[in-house]
């Protein structure tokens, strides 16, 4: 028996093993967040609106600072 068939057989067989049981479990997008995780994301928010985005009249785009004397998140 070639190693492809076996392959084969097992990719097959775990198909119809989620026919049955459906995909495999994952985890929820709505769980509670974290304080930890809301600290972060404070900070990731907080970095970003330092930011804006520049486009060339090409369409491409780039990111300047909207304060260059601001260093306090970089």
């Amino acid at each position: 028996m070639s190693d492809h068939s076996v392959v084969q057989k097992f990719m097959r067989f775990t198909g119809r093993l989620r026919v049955v049981f459906g995909p495999a479990v994952s985890s929820p997008l709505d769980h509670e967040m974290t304080q930890a995780n809301r600290a972060l994301l404070d900070q990731r928010v907080a970095e970003t609106a330092q930011w804006e985005t520049v486009t060339r009249a090409n369409g491409s785009t780039y990111l300047v600072a909207k304060d260059p004397q601001d260093k306090s998140l970089r």
